[in-house]
């Protein structure tokens, strides 16, 4: 007997390396190169400005606290504008925001009109609320042009390349100061502009768009039905573990090294490089793993649990040297390398109507939690010392992320072309 089910349609593997992809991964490569700029330059940008190194942990946990804010603020901006205006509109908009942001902060040093600490929380407030459009509305668009066999793929490659934006901006300030290194990283941003141009809509957004009678980005949908909200914050659940070894491991690994009784102090831009260069890998290895097991739970429940087990080894079988603690960074970026594959999921869970502000809210909401994990880690640190008060936060933070991995529903092949109601 002859099978009467025709044979699924064969796959093109250039559309994964179409403009939409490229000007995607491009983008988030200037994103995280800004995104992260700071953290890298926060200790010499600070002492330039007089500051001592209470002051700099101090005002430069506040500074990174503003940028987290503008994120979590920029998220929802440019989600609503994504799924009313399209995703073009944002990948516009966001990139020139956060690119003039940028070179303003390379003048930090010469303000004279007001505090310049005052001015950089300010500026790096604009910059997050800018920063926050790039990747979410960058993923939708290539979720939404690549065949669904090809998405895992299409958006750890956006992911993947754009990562490496964080050892670019490390070498980069390696090679100038901190103050060339926002010029370069604005520059960069404003060049991307013109290889924008020849990038189409997505055509599922255009058909939307088209139907007047839709309701488009309405951010409030999420809070109006149990199971939209349900899944909305598992969204974000899952993401906690990888802005926990960022925010919080990475950002203050020079604490953590004194802890450890390291001898060579530990440079925190150094920590974030190595933890973005295993990111980086990561996120390429986690399309690829999600494609083989036919699965986006399984992929992310493997790479968070390999991220646990290197965190619990990494505070309790501390590093004796700088250069096994970069190393204990690069396995982390690694496990949390399924940041690709968490944006996705995102995307994956909701309808063409609320596609770009789920996909672009939900890391920028992750993002935002940072205030609270080092809010908390202060906190803790007088009682608890600042190994176990990272422990604590990192406690809170895994068994988020594993509960919402586990129930969230699979997205696997999911057919994107559809409705919220």
């Amino acid at each position: 007997m002859h099978s009467t089910v025709p044979p699924p349609p064969k796959v093109s593997y250039k559309s994964l390396f179409g403009l939409p992809v490229i000007v995607a991964a491009l983008g988030y490569f200037v994103d995280i190169y800004d995104l992260l700029l700071f953290g890298i330059v926060r200790v010499p940008s600070l002492k330039d400005l007089g500051l001592n190194d209470e002051q700099i942990s101090r005002v430069g946990a506040n500074i990174l606290n503003w940028q987290m804010g503008g994120l979590l603020i920029g998220g929802i901006l440019w989600g609503v504008l994504g799924d009313k205006r399209g995703r073009l509109s944002v990948l516009f908009g966001s990139i020139i925001t956060y690119s003039i942001a940028n070179i303003a902060c390379g003048f930090i040093d010469r303000v004279t009109f007001m505090d310049p600490t005052d001015y950089y929380a300010a500026m790096r407030f604009v910059a997050g609320v800018g920063l926050a459009g790039e990747l979410g509305a960058g993923i939708t668009l290539v979720s939404e042009v690549l065949p669904k066999q090809l998405r895992a793929i299409g958006t750890s490659l956006v992911a993947g390349v754009g990562l490496f934006g964080a050892v670019v901006a490390y070498f980069t300030v390696e090679l100038f100061n901190w103050q060339n290194a926002f010029l370069i990283g604005g520059a960069m941003g404003i060049g991307l502009l013109l290889l924008r141009i020849g990038v189409i809509e997505s055509g599922m957004f255009t058909q939307v768009s088209e139907q007047k009678h839709v309701q488009k980005g309405n951010f409030f949908a999420f809070f109006t039905n149990w199971e939209r909200f349900s899944k909305y914050m598992k969204c974000i659940g899952i993401g906690l573990p990888t802005w926990f070894v960022i925010g919080i491991l990475a950002t203050f690994s020079n604490e953590f090294g004194l802890a450890f009784g390291i001898a060579e102090p530990v440079k925190p831009g150094l920590t974030i490089m190595w933890c973005y260069i295993g990111l980086a890998i990561g996120d390429l290895a986690s399309g690829v793993i999600s494609q083989g097991l036919k699965s986006r739970k399984q992929a992310v429940s493997l790479l968070m649990g390999f991220t646990l087990v290197v965190s619990l080894i990494y505070v309790y079988v501390a590093p004796k040297t700088v250069m096994g603690l970069y190393m204990y960074f690069l396995a982390m970026g690694f496990g949390i390398g399924y940041w690709a594959m968490f944006v996705t999921i995102g995307a994956e869970q909701f309808g063409t109507n609320l596609r770009a502000t789920a996909a672009t809210t939900v890391p920028n909401m992750v993002r935002g939690t940072v205030i609270l994990m080092t809010s908390l880690y202060a906190y803790l640190k007088p009682s608890l010392d600042i190994v176990n008060a990272g422990v604590a936060v990192g406690i809170i933070s895994f068994a988020i992320g594993f509960y919402s991995i586990l129930t969230i529903p699979e997205t696997h092949g999911k057919d994107l072309n559809y409705l919220e109601e």
